[in-house]
């Protein structure tokens, strides 16, 4: 079925279901998720560090590239697999291609003079037994596809090195070490790369804010815009790699992690700027280069970004009518949309009609989100998690899922 083929059925199915957005709803809409997100930009960026990874295979820790053979058994199937009585998640979630390989809690830790860092704790996906098992000796995770390997750094950032753990035996396999502090890390689509994002300074800083609605002093990022120096491309089989300066610069907080583009020819990141889900792409040198064709009306804040046949693409929210959530289907090439679909926030591609979202609770007036799969032309929400707890700040209870391709 072609795109027009699929956009001419869908808008059919949802003309019925849908209402339109009055003018100037969708500014409100997006200004209103802004100020929810504020206080949970340290987890976001992990999102806007690829948690969706796809690829064909990784390299064996002691291989000479060979590729890896993918997990058997629960890992295998690709139907969907859902545990909506559980938040956070005991046993695996996944749907198509996506699965969450991992999840991660943060903590706020006060070291005084109005200063706090965020401190992440993990559970990570056993591929044997398909369970979430906790793993609190890596203050940063990324899960490369396949789900049997996993790029960690230990706890106090920034890091002098890479660690690549395999999730089967939770032994780290091999130790990958750069010239630069580390803070955050990324796979490649194909997964036989990272980009290791390096910082002068622990990127999950917090300072004492004042919130001009209650009056009272709430952690908030640090927006000094000056740690992050530079990032390191390393090759995970042979572990070299060469660390490229990436001059500081005002017009982001303490985290903003590069990430590769679909090709994985160049990097990108986020960027703060007059609109959401900004955002600015590298080349390997470290210059500032246009952004490929079908990424340029991306948002760094919707970590979907393009489906699996690259004629999609995943925008952000666009409606809230009557306790539910839309965000748009884009044209990639031309920004304009071309469809909206259930959910608040997309997640990653399930297939190239299928998504992973989260979605509200349609009971309760204040925004509780859970994990859901959607269908473009469909407004069915299925289920895939429990909800998320809402908290006044980060505290132990909110939970923050990593996919990557299965």
């Amino acid at each position: 079925m072609s795109v027009e083929d699929l956009v001419r059925d869908a808008l059919r199915e949802q003309a019925a279901q849908q209402p339109p957005a009055p003018a100037g709803f969708a500014d409100r809409v997006l200004g209103a998720r802004r100020r929810r997100r504020t206080r949970r930009l340290a987890s976001v960026a992990v999102a806007t560090a690829a948690v969706l990874a796809v690829g064909i295979g990784v390299p064996l820790l002691d291989s000479g590239g060979k590729t890896d053979v993918r997990p058997s058994g629960v890992l295998d199937s690709r139907d969907v697999v859902a545990h909506p009585d559980q938040g956070p998640p005991r046993e695996l979630i996944a749907a198509g291609r996506s699965a969450m390989a991992a999840y991660y809690t943060v903590q706020i830790v006060p070291r005084g003079s109005g200063h706090a860092t965020g401190e992440r704790t993990y559970w990570l996906l056993n591929p044997g037994t398909g369970r979430y098992e906790k793993d609190d000796r890596w203050s940063f995770v990324a899960v490369a596809p396949g789900l049997r390997t996993a790029a960690v750094l230990e706890r106090t950032l920034p890091a002098p090195r890479i660690g690549l753990l395999d999730l089967a035996t939770r032994k780290v396999e091999r130790w990958i070490p750069v010239s630069h502090g580390i803070g955050g890390l990324a796979f490649s689509g194909d997964g036989r790369r990272l980009v290791a994002t390096t910082y002068a300074d622990n990127p999950d800083g917090f300072e004492e804010v004042l919130d001009s609605r209650t009056g009272r002093s709430e952690w908030g990022p640090v927006f000094d815009g000056l740690s992050r120096t530079g990032f390191a491309v390393v090759d995970v089989a042979t572990g070299k790699g060469t660390w490229v300066a990436v001059a500081a610069g005002r017009e982001f907080p303490g985290r903003e992690d590069f990430a590769f583009s679909r090709a994985g020819d160049l990097l990108y990141s986020r960027i703060v700027g007059p609109r959401d889900g900004m955002q600015q792409f590298y080349d390997f040198r470290g210059r500032k280069v246009a952004a490929p064709a079908n990424e340029r009306h991306l948002r760094s804040d919707v970590s979907a970004r393009l489906s699996p046949d690259g004629r999609l693409a995943a925008w952000g929210l666009v409606a809230e009518p009557h306790h539910t959530s839309y965000s748009s289907i884009r044209d990639p090439l031309t920004g304009k949309e071309i469809i909206r679909v259930r959910g608040a926030q997309l997640v990653a591609w399930a297939d190239d009609k299928r998504l992973i979202a989260w979605e509200r609770d349609p009971n309760v007036e204040r925004y509780r989100p859970r994990l859901v799969l959607v269908t473009i032309g469909s407004g069915e929400v299925v289920p895939l998690s429990g909800f998320q707890e809402p908290n006044d700040w980060y505290g132990d209870r909110d939970w923050e899922p990593v996919f990557a391709e299965r």
